[in-house]
C-alpha cells in the first residue's frame, strides 16, 4: 500500500501494530543488558523456526558466499545470524531511544586518524557502512566521535517512518532520503560527514555487475558518482559486536585510493572488496535476510528460486 493510501490519522486502526512495535522499542530499549541479549536471542531464534522464506534466503546468501563451508556449519552460521539479527532489533532500539552516552564505555574506535584526516581536507566525507545488525547502533555511537548526517530507506508504514526518522534525526544532523541526491551532494559540499551503506541491491537501473564474494553482484553505482559530483574522500568503516557480547568495536579505515576511477566496474569491486572484508570478520552478524544477488546478469536464473512452501519469492520487503 502507498502511504497516500494509509489513513490521515494514526489513531486509525491500521496503525496499532506500529504503535504496539514502537511501544515495545521503547520498552526494550530500558532492559537489562542481560536480558536484552536473551530476549534478542530468543526473537531471532523465533524468526529462524517460523519464517521459512526468510531461512530459505540466508541459506541461499551463505551457500553462494561461503561455498566452502559443510552443510551442518551453514546451518549453525544460519542460526547464528538470525539470532545475531534478533539482538540487533533491541541494539536498534537502544540507537534510537536512549542517549548514546551511555554506552560509550563500551566502545573501542580504531583507525579514527583515517577519517580526521579525510575531514582536514575540507570536502567533506563519504563514509561508507555497512548493513550489519548492529548498524543503527553504530551510526548512534559513531555520532560520539563525529558529528554526522546519514541516507536511509523511509519506512513503507508513516507512523513508523516518523518514529525512525525523528530518532535519526535526534543522533545525527540530518537523516536524508535515498532518493535525494541533491541533498547528500549539498551536505557534503557543506563540509558534512555522511554515513551511506551501497550494499545492497537496487536493481539493474542504477547498477552495475562487480564480484562480491566471487558472485557477480548488482552494485549501485552512485558511490562513485556521489565523489564525482563532490571530490569527498570515501572512508570505509566497520562496525561490529565483539564475542563478549558487551562491547563494540568501530574500526576506520584509510580512504579508497584512485577513487573514483574512469571504470565504474572496478570502482564497484573495490567499494565490495571492503565490504566483503568486513563481512569475513562477523559474518553472522550481516544482514543476509536480504537477497543480495536477486538480480541477475541476462541469462542467470534466480537463485532463491521457489522459497518453502513452493511460492516464488518476488516481495519488495525480500530485498
Amino acid at each position: 500500500m502507498s502511504k497516500r493510501n494509509w489513513p490521515a490519522s494514526f489513531a486509525h486502526p491500521r496503525f496499532w501494530p506500529a504503535w504496539l512495535a514502537i511501544g515495545a522499542m521503547r520498552v526494550g530499549a530500558w532492559l537489562p543488558w542481560r536480558l536484552k541479549l536473551a530476549l534478542g536471542r530468543g526473537l531471532g531464534l523465533l524468526a529462524w523456526r517460523v519464517v521459512p522464506r526468510r531461512r530459505h534466503i540466508v541459506d541461499t546468501n551463505l551457500q553462494l558466499c561461503f561455498p566452502e563451508l559443510g552443510e551442518r556449519e551453514r546451518e549453525r552460521l544460519v542460526r547464528e545470524t538470525f539470532k545475531a539479527n534478533g539482538i540487533g532489533i533491541l541494539e536498534t532500539a537502544t540507537g534510537w531511544c536512549r542517549d548514546p552516552r551511555h554506552l560509550r564505555h563500551r566502545v573501542t574506535y580504531k583507525g579514527r586518524h583515517h577519517l580526521e584526516h579525510a575531514y582536514a581536507q575540507g570536502k567533506g566525507v563519504l563514509v561508507v557502512g555497512i548493513h550489519f545488525s548492529t548498524l543503527d547502533l553504530g551510526g548512534a555511537l559513531h555520532s560520539l566521535y563525529f558529528p554526522s548526517d546519514v541516507v536511509y530507506r523511509p519506512h513503507n508504514n508513516p507512523l513508523f517512518d516518523r518514529f525512525m526518522t525523528r530518532s535519526r534525526s535526534r543522533i545525527f544532523g540530518e537523516a536524508i532520503d535515498r532518493h535525494d541526491l541533491r541533498g547528500v551532494v549539498r551536505r557534503i559540499k557543506a563540509g558534512h560527514i555522511v554515513w551511506y551503506s551501497p550494499d545492497q541491491d537496487f536493481g539493474r537501473d542504477v547498477s552495475v555487475f562487480a564480484p562480491l564474494f566471487g558472485v557477480e553482484a548488482a552494485t549501485i553505482r552512485l558511490t562513485a558518482k556521489i565523489t564525482r559530483m563532490t571530490g569527498a574522500p570515501v572512508v570505509p568503516l566497520m562496525f561490529h559486536r565483539n564475542p563478549d557480547d558487551r562491547t563494540y568495536t568501530i574500526e576506520c579505515h584509510p580512504a579508497l585510493e584512485n577513487f573514483p576511477s574512469k571504470d565504474e566496474v572496478s570502482d564497484a569491486t573495490q567499494v565490495n572488496a571492503f565490504i566483503e572484508r568486513a563481512i569475513r570478520k562477523h559474518p553472522e552478524q550481516y544482514m543476509w535476510l536480504h537477497r543480495r544477488f536477486k538480480t541477475r546478469p541476462e541469462g542467470e536464473p534466480d537463485p532463491y528460486g521457489r522459497a518453502p512452501g513452493g511460492a516464488v519469492d518476488t516481495s519488495a520487503h525480500g530485498r
